[in-house]
This record gives structure tokens, sequence and C-alpha cells, in this order.
């Protein structure tokens, strides 16, 4: 029996983990980034209001990108071992401050047992840290214009704690532009003869975006989340599942949804 096939949407450099990690799960998984990472100009990096970054309690880091992205911007400016307290959503965005030299018993992040790796994990980990006057600054990405984007609870919750937060846009997610090959995955995913997954609501609205004219109604997803979940169903995927962000975990979903 031929090996399951799995479309990866994350962005290129997360999705080619995720595809060695399942390929070697047994699965034939490819690669189709549906979010694509660019770098902003420099004069759009800098920190809030220039202000100092040892004024700051913590930095919050989306997504590995937010590092990557951060640190090549501020390499002349920034000694890692001379860092706030770093908080990550997940063992991506954690490693990619582990590769830029952040110690570990800086890094504040969910469990690696977690079952969900979000905002919510993460502020569980460390609303303690937050005091009045305590000073946050978030790294994230921008859309395409280069305004911020992405979800704001975190924030909410540490001005809610007397919090102060800041932000810095560290790069953009733009859409997908499909070629022959990239299109032709897509339909094969749409008729149901290869499972997405999926890990970002905007990677679905990206897909439906660029085939307007695609049904879904055969497609089978794991999403990561339940947001992304729903999200899928909304778009109109016939068959969804929703997968702790783990390959083991999403190995089993796919082979349950196949």
């Amino acid at each position: 029996m031929p090996a399951r096939r799995v479309i990866v949407t994350r962005p290129a450099r997360e999705a080619q983990r995720w595809v060695d990690a399942l390929r070697a799960a047994g699965l034939d998984a490819v690669a189709l980034p549906l979010i694509v990472i660019d770098a902003l100009p420099q004069a759009a990096q800098q920190p809030a209001a220039g202000m100092p970054l040892d004024r700051h309690d913590a930095l919050m880091f989306v997504s590995a990108a937010a590092v990557e992205h951060f640190f090549a911007s501020h390499a002349d400016a920034v000694h890692p071992m001379a860092m706030p307290r770093c908080w990550a959503t997940g063992p991506g965005t954690t490693r990619a401050l582990l590769e830029a030299g952040i110690p570990a018993a800086a890094i504040d992040a969910p469990p690696e047992h977690s079952a969900q790796f979000d905002s919510e994990a993460l502020w569980a980990r460390v609303h303690s840290q937050v005091r009045p006057g305590a000073r946050v600054l978030i790294v994230r990405g921008a859309d395409a214009a280069g305004h911020a984007s992405g979800r704001d609870w975190l924030a909410r919750q540490v001005e809610a704690g007397g919090g102060v937060v800041d932000t810095q846009v560290a790069y953009r997610r733009l859409p997908p532009t499909f070629d022959v090959d990239d299109t032709g995955i897509a339909l094969e995913g749409a008729r149901g003869e290869a499972t997405w997954l999926f890990s970002s609501s905007e990677a679905i609205a990206n897909l439906c975006h660029a085939l307007p004219d695609t049904p879904w109604r055969a497609a089978r997803a794991v999403a990561t989340h339940a947001r992304i979940a729903q999200a899928a169903e909304a778009a109109g995927f016939g068959i969804v599942r929703t997968a702790a962000p783990t390959v083991a975990a999403v190995v089993a979903s796919i082979e349950f949804t196949g």
C-alpha cells in the first residue's frame, strides 16, 4: 500500500522540518507553504518608540520567524545573554530562541507535553510575571501593508494585569503565488487524494483566495487547533480533525482520517 499523502502548509522553513519528520514516520509528505515570510524594511524593524530592550521585563515572540527576523535586525545591538525573559508559544519558537543563543533558563514556554501550544497555554506559565507597570514587548508579524497582524489575546491579558504592552513588527506574512506544480498539489488535496495539515487559519484563507472557484467538500484536513479546525469547516472542508501539534498526534490523526 502506498504511503498516505499529506500536504504541509506551514511557511517554507517550518514546513521542511515537518515534511522530514512525517516522511520519517512513513507518510508521503509534501510542502505547500500557504504563508510566505518576508523581511521588512530596516526602518520598520525598530522596537516601539525606540525604547531600549532592557526597559522591558519580557519579550514575547509569536513564532520562530519572529525570533529569526528580530535577531537578524538587531545583530549589532542585542546580546542574547543580556536579554529580558523570552516568552515562546511553542517548541518551534523555543528552538529558534535556543539557536539564537538565549539560555534555556531564560525562556518561558508551555511544557513539551502540552495539549496545545498557543497564547492561552503560554499565559498559564507567565501570568505571575505580570505586575502593575511590567512592560512586555510582543514581537510579531505584519500583513502585506506592514501593519501588525495576529491575535491580541495575550496583550489584553497583560494589560488587564496592569502591565504595558509594546509591539514590534519583525517580518511580513504574505499570501503564496502558485505555479503549475503547486496548483496540482492543491487540487489533489481538494479532491481528497491527500490530507491537508493546517497550523494557521490564515493559511486556509490564503488557499481559498488562491483557488476561489475550487470546491472543498471532498477535502480532508487535520488542524492543530480547534480555531483552525473551525476555519477549515467554515471554508467547506468535508472531513476535519483536530490534533495536538506533535508529529505523533498528527500521524495518528491522518491515519484515522485517511
